[in-house]
């Protein structure tokens, strides 16, 4: 392992060359952009470390070979710093959302978090940061915060200055380009009782399509997705196929399902906010795939602002492939044996349902890792202002094509003691970069195609 700091060196020239040409309306000044590639990164995270020193200096992330398996942990000899538990939780509040609090009161006597020692590991490719950087001075907000104008495919608001703008950072942050993945969704009854569906799926953004990219066509599109049920068998050959809208109040995501027992196309625009999410048994919405997505619409945005919180990070235990999904999955929540946690930078935004709108969430607190602008944590209150469900992804850096990612996200229902699951430490291939794919690939009529394959 070794720590890479190249492009960090050679942002500051890059970044005032690029300023020489920027218009009036930039979405930060000269002199605060001017920030990126010096004491921030050029996607915006803080370069120094804390005063304590619990969170270190940023230093390029994880580098090394790509013939290493991006999914091998270079931390595997490292121990937990300390562990808290339901008995010693009062001490470390202040690191923690109130939903990682109350997973501590619903569950005394199992629910852990191990906290290891903070390795700030995320980075992206050169040309990702390099548009990063363009995008700060260059990208705002339009349709009142539902589109963006002037965005090159990725962090459009490097230096953020509301909470809309660390949402859509989440939203547009660079996934691989082209990727198939392999998974299996688990909702999780009380008593720990689970049944999986397994999907393949592959998202591709149109830059990296095989037939080029199509201003006119693809001008609103932020990706391109599918997703094909594998098992169980009496679903499997379902495919759900979306053509993912970069602001989808002016053009709605478009969206069509293939149903194998019907054997018939048909459109699905309830693909989107509160309705139930693929595979997870009413356990979770749409909108809360990939910890968030879709139009931030029905929401007031409020950026509270920077703080330090245990978050899930470098989670290489919950990619181990020797570990099946009976040993990761317990009664509540995930095997603490096996999770990771770490103490980072997050911004804090919280979402408030709009007056006249509807979801079945009345507010959201979502906690975003600096370094990448994932969220790591997200509360869930419903229309009551009742905490309701906490969900949280586990990532790690794919060192192969440098893209921090989720290896497993879970969502746990206070309530009713249910969960919902993504894993795939069990499927053959779970991450496939680089994939080929082109613009027929991604319409209706190759959706009954991917469906008998």
């Amino acid at each position: 392992m070794n720590m890479n700091m190249n492009m960090n060196m050679k942002l500051p020239a890059l970044v005032m060359a690029m300023f020489a040409t920027t218009a009036a309306w930039s979405a930060v000044s000269i002199q605060d952009a001017s920030k990126l590639g010096a004491t921030l990164t050029s996607v915006g995270a803080e370069v120094a470390g804390n005063k304590d020193g619990t969170i270190p200096d940023y230093t390029g992330g994880l580098s090394r070979d790509k013939s290493i398996d991006p999914l091998a942990s270079p931390f595997s000899a490292e121990k937990p710093l300390f562990i808290i538990t339901s008995k010693n939780v009062d001490q470390y509040k202040a690191n923690l959302s109130d939903g990682q609090i109350a997973m501590f009161t619903k569950y005394p006597d199992t629910y852990k978090m191990p906290i290891y020692k903070t390795h700030r590991t995320a980075v992206y490719p050169d040309t990702i940061q390099k548009k990063a950087v363009k995008n700060a001075t260059k990208t705002t907000l339009v349709g009142g915060g539902n589109g963006l104008l002037n965005f090159d495919e990725t962090i459009p608001f490097a230096i953020p200055q509301s909470g809309i703008e660390v949402v859509w950072n989440h939203v547009s942050r660079f996934r691989g380009g082209s990727v198939e993945r392999n998974r299996a969704l688990i909702p999780v009854q009380e008593d720990g009782s689970f049944n999986s569906v397994h999907v393949t799926a592959t998202q591709v953004y149109p830059q990296y399509l095989l037939d080029g990219y199509d201003k006119k066509s693809d001008g609103n599109v932020l990706f391109y997705f599918d997703s094909k049920i594998k098992a169980p068998t009496r679903l499997s050959g379902n495919v759900t196929l979306v053509h993912e809208t970069i602001n989808q109040v002016r053009q709605p995501r478009k969206a069509w399902v293939y149903n194998a027992g019907q054997r018939r196309v048909r459109r699905a625009p309830q693909v989107s906010y509160d309705a139930p999410a693929q595979g997870s048994d009413g356990l979770m919405t749409t909108d809360q795939v990939d910890m968030f997505n879709g139009a931030p619409d029905k929401y007031d945005w409020k950026l509270v602002g920077k703080t330090e919180l245990y978050i899930p990070y470098n989670s290489y235990k919950l990619a181990d492939k020797s570990k099946s999904y009976e040993e990761v999955v317990q009664p509540g929540h995930i095997n603490p044996e096996l999770t990771r946690y770490e103490l980072h930078r997050v911004w804090k935004v919280e979402a408030t349902l709009k007056a006249g709108e509807r979801h079945i969430y009345g507010k959201r607190t979502f906690f975003v890792d600096e370094d990448t602008w994932q969220i790591a944590i997200a509360d869930h209150f419903d229309s009551r202002g009742l905490l309701w469900r906490v969900a949280e992804g586990h990532m790690l850096q794919f060192t192969n094509t440098n893209v921090p990612w989720y290896v497993a996200m879970a969502n746990y229902d206070l309530l009713s003691g249910q969960g919902m699951l993504e894993l795939n430490n069990e499927e053959k291939e779970a991450f496939k970069f680089n994939i080929k794919r082109k613009h027929s690939d991604y319409t209706a009529s190759s959706l009954r195609r991917a469906g008998t394959r």
